[in-house]
């Protein structure tokens, strides 16, 4: 019998398992390999550090960040590359440190850094599932976490102010945005009919940025003119997470466990 795999995650809301760009990576991996993990999310009960989210349990491990959770769960006999070849392999690389540099330092602003969307939508999510008074200083300090990662990347010469950053990390992303959509064309996954690895991460960062209700979001904006990645975020939240906004909704509040290798594509939504 596999050692029991316990995943701690940030929750959902509209209509996604994970509003977390990094825990719904891992999550969508697990569905495509077939891992049984067993889903705790986080909330204003956690005593655990949030700094590492994702973070994978098993008896004698304990495992954070997206591609070492990947690369345990390889280990563990779970793989959805096993059919790719040599060559996919390297495009796979290639495209995840795209998103990685292109991508994930617009997905940041968007969330944590654009003021209205911060205040309106972000600091309300995350606070109403950390312990008072932490709820009171962990958003701010993810924030300036957010954004010393994105000038970490960006703030060098010739981008020495904020505004230049944020008109450069933005035409980035739509470029990286646009180079995906391009790859993709009218296939169901990334490299055929099969989700493997690169559908899992373009998933992760793309759902957030696609479902979750922004008063501004001109990167959203961008997304939804690209219907075939909208299409494949919608197909991937139908085929592989069954579930009702209100059963996730439950599942926060209770702190309630989910065996992802229970819920399959032909559940009944509640």
């Amino acid at each position: 019998m596999a050692a029991p795999l316990e995943l701690s995650c940030w929750g959902g809301g509209w209509g996604l398992p994970s509003v977390h760009s990094e825990s719904l990576v891992v999550m969508a991996y697990a569905k495509f390999s077939g891992a049984p993990l067993k889903v705790k999310v986080i909330d204003n009960t956690w005593r655990g550090s949030r700094g590492d989210v994702p973070i994978l349990t098993t008896e004698d491990n304990i495992v954070s960040q997206p591609a070492k959770i990947l690369n345990f769960l390889r280990k563990q006999k779970y793989n959805a590359d096993y059919e790719l070849s040599a060559k996919q392999g390297a495009d796979t690389l290639a495209y995840i440190a795209l998103i990685e540099e292109k991508l994930l330092p617009a997905v940041l602003h968007t969330f944590w850094v654009e003021s209205d969307n911060y205040f309106s939508v972000t600091r309300p999510w995350f606070a109403s599932r950390i312990p008072f008074p932490l709820s009171l200083i962990l958003p701010g300090r993810m924030s300036k976490g957010a954004l010393n990662r994105i000038l970490l990347t960006r703030g060098e010469p010739p981008l020495y102010h904020l505004r230049e950053v944020e008109a450069q990390i933005y035409r980035d992303a739509k470029e990286c945005l646009n180079l995906l959509s391009n790859r993709l064309g009218t296939s169901q996954f990334f490299f055929g009919d099969t989700p493997s690895t690169l559908d899992a991460y373009v998933f992760g960062f793309l759902a957030p940025l696609y479902k979750v209700r922004f008063p501004k979001g001109q990167l959203q904006g961008h997304l939804q003119r690209l219907s075939n990645l909208c299409r494949f975020c919608d197909d991937i939240l139908h085929s592989y997470f069954r579930l009702s906004l209100g059963a996730f909704s439950c599942m926060n509040r209770n702190q309630q466990q989910i065996d992802l290798g229970e819920v399959h594509s032909h559940d009944s939504t509640t």
